[in-house]
C-alpha cells in the first residue's frame, strides 16, 4: 500500500490591506521602541490574525489602523471578544510608553458595544487621561465610521527603575 502524502497547511491568500491613517497622523515606530514584545498581536504585518500600523496625532495621542483577519473568528464572520481584548492590552499599553511611561499592564477593562466583522480596518484611539504616582490610567476605544466596537481603559504600573 502506498503511503498517503503528508497534509498540507491550509494556505489563505495574503491580500493587501490600507493601514493608511488620517493626514495629519505620523507614523509611530512601534518596535523601535519597546522592541519585539509587540509579536503577539502586530508582529506579522501580512498574516491572516491581525495587521496593525500604529501612528500620532498632532496632540501626541496614539491612533491604529487594524485589520482583523479570519486568524481572529470568534462568532461567524467577527473577531473573538480575546482577539479585541489582545489588541485593547498591546494599544492602550503602547500608549503609555509612547508618553515616556515604561509600565506593565495591572487592569484590562473592555466593554463589547457591537460585534466586530472580521476583514475590515478599524481605528483605535488611545489617550493617556492621568497619572497619579505609579498608576497610569489610558482610556481607548475601537471604531470604523459612526460604529463603536469596543471601549477599554487600562490600569498600568509604571516597572521601577525603568
Amino acid at each position: 500500500m502506498a503511503p498517503l502524502p503528508a497534509e498540507q497547511p491550509a494556505v489563505t491568500p495574503t491580500l493587501p490591506v490600507d493601514l493608511s491613517g488620517e493626514a495629519d497622523w505620523t507614523p509611530f515606530d512601534a518596535p523601535s521602541l519597546v522592541g519585539d514584545s509587540l509579536r503577539f498581536v502586530s508582529g506579522e504585518p501580512d498574516g491572516n490574525r491581525f495587521r496593525v500600523r500604529y501612528y500620532r496625532d498632532p496632540e501626541q495621542h496614539l491612533h491604529a489602523r487594524i485589520w482583523f483577519g479570519p486568524g481572529t473568528e470568534g462568532p461567524p464572520g467577527h473577531a473573538h471578544g480575546g482577539a479585541i481584548a489582545a489588541i485593547m492590552d498591546e494599544a492602550l499599553g503602547l500608549a503609555a510608553w509612547a508618553e515616556g511611561y515604561p509600565i506593565v499592564v495591572g487592569n484590562l477593562n473592555v466593554s463589547f458595544r457591537a460585534m466586530l466583522p472580521l476583514q475590515r480596518v478599524i481605528t483605535l484611539e488611545s489617550k493617556v487621561v492621568s497619572v497619579e504616582g505609579r498608576k497610569v490610567m489610558v482610556h481607548g476605544r475601537l471604531f470604523c465610521e459612526e460604529t463603536v466596537y469596543a471601549e477599554g481603559q487600562c490600569l498600568c504600573i509604571t516597572i521601577p527603575g525603568r
